[in-house]
C-alpha cells in the first residue's frame, strides 16, 4: 500500500496554498495532459467551501450502504491499516458500489474523526455523507461528496487499494488530489515541483488581464482568452 515515490510534504504544502482553478490553469501550461478527464464535475461538490485548499496523496476503497443484509469483511480495519502506511496528508476516496447511490452514506462523525487522526485532510465520494456540523467541528477535514444523507444503511467498506473512478476521474491509492470549494482534481506527480512557479505566471497573467479589463481603454475586442477566465 506504500506509495512508491513519495513527495516532500513541503512540496504537498506549497500546492494547498494554491487555489484548485488557478492549479488546473497552471496544469495546463505544461502542455502535457489533456484538458479533460482529472477533475470531477458538479456531481460532486465540496461541504465546506470555506476551508482552505487541501491536498494529499488517494488511499482508494470501495462502499456499499444500500445493498440489504450484505455482510462484509474488515474493510475498516484494512482502511485504518493502509492510512497508518503512508505517512503525509491524505484524502480517502470511497467510491460507490451499492445499487442505490442518492440513498448511500459511506462517512459520517466517527470515521472522519478516525480518518482525521489517522492524517487524512478529506474524504471524496461519489455518494453521501452526514454529520455535517459535527465534522465541521474537527477542524481541517474537508468533504467532497454528492450529497448529504441522514442514515447510514448498511454500511461496507471494501476493495481497500483498488482503482476506483469518480465522476469521471480515475484514482489509484497514490495519486495526488487537490480540492477546495471549487471542486477536486487530480495533479500528475511529474509536475508537481514546477507547479507553484506556474500558478503564480497563471496569478500574475490574470492580474495584468484584469487591470486591462478595468482601464478606461477597456475594449471587447481585448478581452480575455479562454486562459483567462
Amino acid at each position: 500500500m506504500r506509495h512508491p515515490f513519495p513527495i516532500a510534504e513541503q512540496q504537498l504544502a506549497a500546492l494547498a496554498a494554491i487555489d484548485s482553478p488557478t492549479l488546473a490553469n497552471a496544469i495546463e501550461t505544461f502542455n502535457r495532459y489533456p484538458r479533460l478527464g482529472h477533475f470531477a464535475g458538479y456531481d460532486v461538490r465540496c461541504l465546506y467551501p470555506d476551508l482552505p485548499p487541501v491536498c494529499g496523496y488517494a488511499i482508494t476503497c470501495r462502499g456499499d450502504s444500500t445493498t440489504e443484509g450484505r455482510r462484509g469483511t474488515r474493510g475498516l480495519d484494512e482502511l485504518w491499516q493502509a492510512l497508518a502506511e503512508i505517512s503525509g496528508p491524505k484524502i480517502v476516496v470511497i467510491e460507490d458500489a451499492g445499487q442505490d447511490r442518492i440513498h448511500s452514506c459511506h462517512c459520517g462523525e466517527v470515521m472522519a474523526t478516525t480518518m482525521k487522526r489517522l492524517g487524512a485532510v478529506g474524504l471524496l465520494t461519489d455518494g453521501g455523507v452526514r454529520d455535517l456540523h459535527e465534522v465541521q467541528r474537527l477542524g481541517g477535514f474537508q468533504f467532497f461528496a454528492a450529497g448529504l444523507v441522514v442514515a447510514h444503511g448498511n454500511p461496507l467498506i471494501f476493495d481497500i487499494g483498488a482503482p476506483v473512478t469518480i465522476s469521471g476521474v480515475a484514482i489509484r491509492t497514490g495519486d495526488i488530489l487537490h480540492g477546495d470549494a471549487n471542486g477536486l482534481l487530480s495533479v500528475p506527480r511529474d509536475l508537481v515541483a514546477d507547479l507553484p512557479v506556474a500558478a503564480e505566471m497563471v496569478r500574475e497573467r490574470e492580474r495584468q488581464t484584469l487591470v486591462r479589463l478595468q482601464s478606461g481603454d477597456f475594449s471587447p475586442l481585448r478581452g480575455p482568452t479562454a486562459r483567462e477566465h
